[in-house]
């Protein structure tokens, strides 16, 4: 059982030797849960930071949160992801993902904070765990079926294992549920080594960035599979119930009325987000992440692309409607297809417009300078969906180019330099896809993404661009003015509390202490509150937010409300914030082991040779800023990035962490003030400590 949150164990799978082991979950306990776990995990297994990923030292983590499992909305249901990923450019960085759903649940209900995998085994297996039994299982015959044949062989074979019921032990008090076991499994695409692979749990849950579907492959899992019949001992039990109720009644969008996309519970008339219309004979139910309020997923009358929502609906919808004028069937198939073979639909989607480009331009196509054997003239029907997605799966043909990622690619064809100048291959930083929010516009994101090691894909921010348009595209005015909006966020943002020029996305500002205050603090805020507490990012932080009555959000009190009833901890807000700085240092030092040094961290060529021309909401882009010394909501499109302005926003956002501004190595006082001189240590021996 569970207590304050805690189930006290974690679970160490050793693939190689096909063995099992338990690591005392106190032992981490200072780093909360979730990334933070994760990160001193694998700082303390993995001795050579710079190991391959397909290295059988490689060490891959699922970490929960003592808040998964239970009634805490938009954090219940999440999973941590880490390890050395297949993606990345010019490195493949130490990285993370997570994904929702219900198998950090079922992990915690089982009697376990989380799982780390290591080595490689012999042969496919996957790994079945049924609360504190664990088993490794021959995987043959799962080998090469897609995620959700995957799922219901498993489910099946464990049903007729059961006869319906999970039962442990034979008295009536001994544990048994009717559960589905939760399975996080890969497809083709990671069965194949494709730095596109992804995990996939259920129908649409995925961990999508970073790779680790081909991490799995290279280490011949297949799958793991959990159930449990335990329970979730939280120390507040009435103080959380309280706090969901309090989410809800003051938080709440009201039927009908127009929300904000984030915050805690905005889910009376939540809809999924999708970039396609269903034909009006499939009908649609929602479908939730374990103990959240909203139902952000469809489920669909007809089983196609069930549980996509956001990104992965719009893999394939600019050629469909290119091609018929509208929306058909074939953007919902491919959303199917990406689930079912697991492979990243982000990267997939602008790495087709990129070989569409280049076929434009009569570079890439059959016969041409690039060869490839993919017929352009059909592309925006089903047919061509089809073969590209499962040629991409399978490492056939294209799909063998692209494997190593789509920057790689363009390396191989000789065309890197070319297109990343032109900015037809829409690549900005680390070999990952423009996301859409771009950083020459929405410049938190870009620097998140730069000073980090994949694209960050954090909405704290964007929430007020989305919260602008939708009330813009509604008619309607925006409930607070630019300035207003500055005060409600600022005043949220320990220990920079108060500097409203944090929020200012003027092009004079972009460059400043306070631009740089402004990503210190969302680094720190995330890797703790979002990564390792395992707050939902669609739903945290709750900053402003359109549907209290005063229009501020339940941040800054919401936070450790819900932390604090699940495990007693009395942590405050900032205590928080200073977890994940610490956290953000720890996985800085990682990376500057794997050979990362500032002179890498920049932007690719077209960010700053070339003006943004669109955005993913069209043509206007509104954010809070001021324009003469009077705050407004402005438009940044047309912008580009000035060279040496980010190279000077680059030294105020190392003095702000305290790492030595010529290499951006942390140096060992900042460090030892976080109690890791032994990171600062080993960063000494390896010659690489900030200031040494």
């Amino acid at each position: 059982m569970a207590k304050d949150g805690y189930c006290g164990k974690i679970l160490r799978l050793d693939l190689s030797a096909r063995t099992h082991s338990v690591i005392d979950t106190e032992k981490y306990r200072e780093w909360g849960g979730g990334h933070g776990m994760g990160s001193a995990i694998f700082w303390d297994l993995v001795e050579d930071k710079t190991v391959s990923w397909d290295d059988p030292k490689n060490i891959v983590t699922l970490m929960t949160s003592p808040m998964s499992g239970t009634m805490v909305p938009s954090a219940s249901g999440r999973v941590e992801v880490q390890g050395i990923g297949a993606s990345g450019y010019p490195v493949r960085w130490f990285t993370r993902s997570n994904f929702g759903g219900r198998f950090g649940g079922q992990l915690k209900y089982a009697g376990w904070d989380g799982i780390v995998i290591e080595g490689q085994a012999d042969a496919p297996v996957w790994v079945d765990i049924v609360n504190g039994d664990v088993q490794f299982r021959d995987a043959a015959d799962l080998w090469g079926k897609d995620t959700q044949e995957t799922q219901r062989s498993i489910w099946s074979l464990k049903d007729e294992e059961a006869h319906g019921w999970t039962n442990i032990g034979t008295s009536r008090d001994a544990g048994r549920t009717t559960q589905k076991p939760a399975v996080i499994t890969i497809g083709s695409a990671g069965e194949n080594r494709s730095s596109l692979g992804c995990l996939v749990h259920d129908a649409g849950n995925a961990a999508g960035q970073g790779g680790f579907g081909a991490v799995w492959g290279a280490k011949n899992l297949k799958a793991i599979s959990v159930v449990g019949t335990g329970m979730i001992e939280v120390a507040d039990p009435a103080g959380l119930f309280s706090a969901r109720m309090l989410a809800k009644d003051e938080y709440a969008v009201a039927p009908g009325q127009q929300a904000a996309p984030n915050g805690p519970s905005i889910g009376k008339d939540a809809k999924p987000t999708l970039f396609y219309k269903r034909k009006t004979e499939v009908t649609m139910g929602p479908q939730a992440c374990q103990g959240c309020i909203n139902g952000c997923r469809p489920r669909w009358s007809d089983g196609l692309a069930n549980e996509s929502s956001c990104q992965e609906t719009g893999v394939y919808t600019t050629f469909d409607a290119l091609k018929h004028g509208a929306h058909t069937d074939a953007s919902v198939i491919a959303t199917d297809l990406v689930q079912r073979y697991g492979v990243n639909s982000y990267e997939l989607s602008l790495g087709l417009k990129y070989l569409y480009a280049l076929n434009q331009m009569g570079v890439l196509g059959p016969g041409l300078e690039i060869d490839v054997d993919l017929d352009f003239s059909n592309i925006g029907e089903t047919e061509f969906a089809v073969d590209f997605i499962t040629k991409v799966a399978n490492r056939e043909g294209i799909g063998e180019d692209v494997a190593e990622g789509f920057v790689r690619a363009a390396e191989k064809w000789g065309r890197l330099e070319a297109d990343w100048a032109s900015g037809v291959l829409d690549f900005p930083y680390w070999g990952y896809a423009n996301h859409g929010y771009d950083p020459r516009s929405e410049v938190e994101w870009g620097y998140s993404s730069i000073m980090g090691e994949r694209d960050m894909n954090e909405h704290g921010f964007n929430a007020h661009m989305w919260g602008v348009i939708y009330h813009m595209g509604a008619g309607l005015d925006v409930p607070v003015s630019a300035e207003r909006y500055a005060e409600i966020v600022t005043s949220k943002m320990v220990p920079y509390e108060g500097d409203l020029s944090m929020v200012d996305y003027g092009t004079h500002n972009i460059y400043s202490e306070s631009m740089a205050k402004l990503v210190v603090w969302q680094r720190h805020y995330t890797r703790f509150w979002k990564q390792s507490a395992l707050y939902c990012d669609f739903r945290w932080p709750d900053l402003a937010n359109f549907s209290a009555a005063d229009n501020v959000g339940m941040t800054g009190d919401g936070e450790p409300l819900f932390w604090n009833a699940v495990t007693g901890d009395d942590m405050t807000f900032a205590e928080g914030i200073e977890l994940g700085r610490r956290i953000w240092n720890l996985d800085n030092a990682i990376w500057v082991l794997q050979g990362r040094h500032r002179d890498m961290v920049k932007f690719a060529p077209y960010i700053y040779d070339k003006p943004v021309e669109t955005s993913v909401v069209g043509p206007f882009y509104p954010l809070a800023g001021t324009v003469d010394g009077e705050w407004t909501y402005i438009n940044a499109l047309g912008r580009s990035h000035d060279r040496d302005g980010v190279e000077q926003w680059k030294t105020h956002f190392y003095n702000l962490e305290g790492w030595d501004a010529a290499t951006g190595w942390p140096t060992r006082e900042t460090l030892e003030d976080m109690n890791l001189a032994g990171v600062a240590d080993a960063l000494d021996a390896a010659g690489k400590l900030g200031g040494a």
